[in-house]
């Protein structure tokens, strides 16, 4: 098996650079000192973001074109979160000398794949040796003549929607750590503990973790329907609703209800994963485990989904594949409408149906 401390630096790149999109918008790719990108619009949204192993993800679990997929789709969510469409990313890649040369192209090969829907190149970047494995991706977009969607925008009366799945990463991450889904992926079931049998829709949540396929074309789409706000929903969902709702100075109050078929898809992972780490009985007779709450934190808590949270106008008609999940309330209005009872502006960025519930702090990758 050939590793990269086997090739110089030009030998592997010979082995990646044809696997890379050029892109619509490359003028010049790969090969020269830079890259260069057309900007019709006159402007271009331009945004970066890290994975380090151990971290963002773990090379046990995750194959080169897991961690490909996964870096292009973080990269890509955050300019389909400003409304534009993504154009061109450039990487940097620092591997240890061990790594598989074949871990490289694999690499390659899912970041091509996760630019796949978009059009956008990948147009250039740098390779590095060092102590564990690191992608940094910097990636830019085309707003295509439209203003920015920015986080500052909601108003209250404002219909609060959203884009993707929920809580998928997070229930394919536990299902990863007590050991219910074998990796690489396969698509034959496999029997676990107490003879449970793997449904295929946990490897389809494992498959949300390790490589998240964003709702991409709902940002742009977004974007030209007037959304007030958005954003990416990498660190949670109340984290991150509560950053829309601080920068716009409001309250969002979020559904209760919501996201119905998630909570379906997540019931089983969710009975499985307490079974197996010692939660309690999964689901079935007096002193079951709390499948409701673990499926709840999912789904409130969960981060790395990366799916979009918008806020529209009242009235608006929402683009294909959005869903309304909750309304934008003026800071200290009740939930009825009226004042707060102590008739100050203070109290929860977010609510769920007008109650503030404690379901955890949500991503952090400070955090080990």
């Amino acid at each position: 098996m050939t590793r990269v401390r086997d090739l110089s630096e030009e030998q592997i790149l010979e082995r990646i650079v044809p696997l890379l999109p050029r892109g619509s918008a490359t003028l010049l790719g790969p090969g020269d000192d830079a890259a260069v990108l057309a900007a019709p619009d006159g402007r271009f949204v331009v945004s970066t973001d890290v994975l380090v192993e151990d971290r963002h993800f773990r090379a046990r679990w995750s194959t080169g074109y897991d961690v490909g997929r996964r870096a292009a789709a973080q990269n890509l969510a955050d300019i389909a979160a400003m409304g534009a469409r993504p154009t061109g990313l450039v990487t940097s890649l620092v591997v240890p000398g061990d790594t598989e040369v074949d871990w490289v192209t694999g690499f390659a090969r899912g970041l091509a794949d996760g630019c796949a829907s978009t059009g956008a190149g990948a147009v250039g970047g740098d390779l590095s040796g060092g102590p564990c494995l690191v992608v940094s991706i910097t990636v830019h977009g085309d707003l295509e003549g439209r203003p920015p969607v920015l986080r500052s925008g909601a108003r209250p009366g404002d219909v609060v929607a959203h884009a993707g799945v929920r809580g998928w990463s997070a229930a394919g991450l536990a299902l990863l750590e007590a050991g219910l889904v074998r990796v690489p992926l396969s698509a034959a079931p496999l029997e676990v503990t107490d003879g449970v049998l793997l449904e295929d829709e946990w490897e389809r949540l494992v498959a949300a973790y390790l490589r998240p396929d964003p709702p991409l074309a709902a940002g742009v789409l977004a974007g030209q329907a007037g959304a007030t706000s958005m954003l990416d929903l990498s660190d949670g969902l109340l984290r991150d609703a509560g950053r829309v709702a601080r920068a716009s100075g409001v309250r969002i109050d979020l559904d209760a209800g919501a996201f119905a078929k998630d909570r379906e898809a997540l019931r089983s992972a969710a009975r499985a994963v307490a079974a197996a780490t010692g939660l309690g009985d999964p689901g079935w007779g007096p002193g079951n485990a709390d499948i409701d709450g673990l499926v709840g934190r999912w789904i409130w808590a969960g981060g790395e989904d990366h799916g979009l949270l918008a806020t529209f106008p009242v009235g608006t008609r929402l683009p294909a594949g959005w869903t309304a999940v909750g309304q934008v309330h003026a800071a200290g209005e009740a939930p009825d409408g009226g004042e707060a009872q102590d008739g100050s502006e203070a109290g929860p960025a977010v609510t769920i149906g007008g109650e503030s519930l404690d379901v955890g702090p949500g991503w952090d990758h400070f955090r080990s």
